[in-house]
């Protein structure tokens, strides 16, 4: 990355409500977010975040695109390799004590047993209730799989219960979960983490130990739907409809063959081919 390009972006990043910005995009990147839940999430008035996101684009470091009536707002992750590197390889004149921690950012290998995959949304009632169930169940034994909730229910939605059953799982032992149970010391190290909520993937979370593969798998909230007792249990249906598509895709992926980029960018695919936006 040219100098006077790097100075731009480092002092953009330089101001706290732009850092927070950018940092909230990076959690659903690929993908972009509408201002309105941008603001809804970090809390800002309409105008600053407007400034802020007006900064970011300037600087090169997030992109805009229309669809339909919303614009949403997007990392663009070639000028964040790019300031990285000039970072890692320009400033720090790539010295291995600098960089050997990223080096040491491998693939998870596979093994006999399995992978531990964490599905992560705000109640941990329905979304990653389904995911954690669908990963078991069509694993091949190859992955162990949890899901946790921000802010997670009491007790888990019926209708998800009810999906669950009809397509012939076993709901016994699932229960909703919060997160911190999976942040403690001697946790178990996990291997991939995904959000399947845009609520969760906004929230604040610490560097996950062991450095995972990350993915946002963003759907609705099927608990939000009106209608009738059949027309909100349609949309359950849906959405496990739409979780399972993207679980089936993801057991699928040929882990061996694929260095740690490869499946970034393969995550990334799954979680844009099935985008819920309409």
């Amino acid at each position: 990355m040219e100098q006077n390009r790097a100075i731009h972006a480092f002092a953009t990043l330089g101001h706290p409500g732009r850092l927070a910005v950018f940092r909230l995009l990076m959690r659903f990147a690929p993908q972009g977010v509408r201002p309105t839940e941008i603001a809804e999430a970090l809390g800002l008035k309409q105008n600053t975040l407007s400034h802020h996101l007006a900064d970011l684009t300037a600087a090169g470091l997030v992109r805009v695109e229309r669809q339909g009536r919303s614009l949403y707002y997007a990392v663009d992750l070639d000028a964040t390799e790019g300031l990285i590197g000039y970072l890692a390889l320009d400033v720090g004149r790539a010295r291995p004590d600098l960089l050997a921690p990223l080096h040491n950012s491998k693939v998870p290998d596979m093994r006999d047993t399995d992978f531990d995959v964490l599905f992560i949304c705000s109640g941990n009632s329905a979304r990653s209730i389904f995911a954690e169930t669908l990963l078991r169940d069509l694993g091949h034994g190859k992955f162990q799989a949890f899901s946790a909730g921000t802010r997670p229910q009491s007790e888990l939605n019926p209708f998800a219960l009810d999906v669950l059953r009809r397509n012939g799982h076993d709901t016994t032992g699932l229960r909703s979960k919060h997160l911190s149970e999976f942040q403690t010391p001697g946790s178990i190290v996990m291997d991939f983490v995904f959000t399947v909520c845009d609520t969760a993937a906004a929230e604040e979370c610490p560097p996950w130990p062991g450095q995972p593969i990350t993915g946002h798998w963003g759907l609705p909230d099927p608990a939000k739907a009106f209608g009738t007792e059949a027309e909100r249990a349609l949309v359950f249906a849906q959405t496990y409809a739409a979780l399972r598509r993207r679980i089936a895709a993801f057991v699928e992926l040929p882990f061996a063959s694929l260095n740690r980029l490869s499946l970034q960018a393969r995550v990334d695919a799954i979680g844009s081919a099935h985008d819920a936006r309409a």
